[in-house]
């Protein structure tokens, strides 16, 4: 009988060493998820403005979602975790987020290797064309690089050729185009470090298509904002000048271009675009627009409409201004800093292959767009005010 308990005794022990050894490898080695049972996918850039909208899209279609930051901290993934927050519980479970740079080719390497995934969405970037006259080798980096580093670890790694790859191309490599609207036929003329950068991620990802069989695919999406959007993009600097105005914050919004026009979209509408284009029998590029066109002018009346404020346009360029028509104050000015060295007078797309193609067309109008971007801005500036 002791005999008994003995054997009885360290089997229990050993039965109790495995689980626990199980679960601290399980710690340690939570990527390693070959096998998994549910779709994976990792999103390069999670705490952008496409990021936040795709992983809210992909958590709620049941995927288990891997996203990539350069930090993980409070002030960065904000965002994000106020996106998801009416995503069920056991589904927000399913987002792990990773610390990691896509210019660092090991980082990048690993996990792919380590998890494997059905589906890899590249939307790191540096997005500001502004910023890119500024720092054209780091938005070489991170775009082109970072784009390449992806591939090359795909082509390496992904033997059978499993893995799906989304790369988010942009309108900017059209650049100074001469066709219109463009489509995935025109050719690239870009304008700016950042339409030259995305111009060669564009092409590597067509060339590793083409050349290795790989299931690579391009979204060249026209301009597309939220209420999300970086504060250095005109259509935040809009929206939050103008509620800022508003609350008395501030008195005139200072801009560059006015006569600048665009084809902008919803970003919510434009992330369900980047995932049909995975889910394809074959990989393709898509151009994802609205196929409208608006000046930045055109915005900037909406927006002050939304407030109660009814402008009028005095002057011509750099001298250019907007006054309320109720008090005659100036609450528009041009500021010749906001002008790019090399400017796009207009950009329009042709979604009619993705409407024909994937199913997709944008369900967010401009107007709808522009009045949600300074309606959140308005509730933010209140919410400040009552902090403060």
């Amino acid at each position: 009988m002791e005999l008994f308990f003995k054997n009885y005794l360290i089997f229990l022990l050993l039965f109790c060493l495995k689980i626990f050894c199980t679960k601290i490898g399980a710690d340690a080695s939570n990527l390693n998820l070959h096998g998994h049972d549910i779709k994976t996918a990792i999103v390069f850039g999670v705490t952008g403005q496409d990021g936040c909208y795709l992983a809210k899209f992909l958590l709620q279609k049941g995927y288990k979602v891997y996203g990539t930051t350069r930090k993980v901290t409070p002030s960065n993934t904000h965002k994000l975790f106020e996106m998801i927050k009416d995503v069920n519980e056991e589904k927000r479970q399913n987002l792990i987020l990773l610390n990691g740079d896509i210019t660092d080719h090991s980082f990048v390497s690993e996990i792919i290797r380590n998890i494997m995934p059905d589906e890899i969405y590249n939307l790191a970037a540096q997005s500001s064309v502004k910023t890119s006259f500024e720092e054209p080798i780091h938005t070489l980096m991170i775009d082109a690089i970072g784009t390449l580093n992806i591939l090359v670890s795909m082509h390496s790694l992904d033997k059978h050729k499993k893995i799906r790859f989304y790369q988010a191309s942009t309108c900017e490599v059209f650049g100074k185009a001469k066709i219109f609207p463009q489509n995935e036929s025109t050719p690239f003329c870009p304008r700016s470090p950042y339409g030259v950068a995305k111009a060669c991620a564009h092409w590597a990802t067509v060339n590793y298509r083409e050349a290795y069989n790989m299931y690579t695919c391009n979204g060249i999406l026209f301009n597309h904002e939220s209420p999300i959007r970086g504060e250095e993009f005109v259509t935040r600097i809009i929206s939050s000048g103008v509620s800022k105005i508003q609350s008395g914050i501030s008195k005139c919004l200072c801009l560059g271009n006015l006569n600048a026009k665009r084809d902008w979209g919803f970003a919510g509408d434009y992330v369900e675009a980047m995932w049909l284009m995975l889910q394809q029998d074959k990989p393709e590029d898509f151009v994802i627009a609205t196929g409208e066109v608006h000046s930045v002018r055109e915005f900037v009346e909406i927006a002050f409409k939304e407030i109660g404020i009814e402008i009028e346009w005095q002057g011509e360029g750099v001298n250019e201004i907007a006054i309320d028509k109720a008090t005659s104050k100036t609450i528009v000015c041009v500021d010749r800093k906001y002008f790019r060295p090399a400017e796009i007078d207009i950009l329009i797309g042709d979604p009619s292959r993705a409407k024909d193609k994937l199913g997709w067309e944008p369900k967010v109008s401009f107007k709808n767009l522009v009045k949600m971007m300074t309606q959140n801005d308005m509730i933010m500036n209140i919410i400040n005010n009552y902090e403060n």
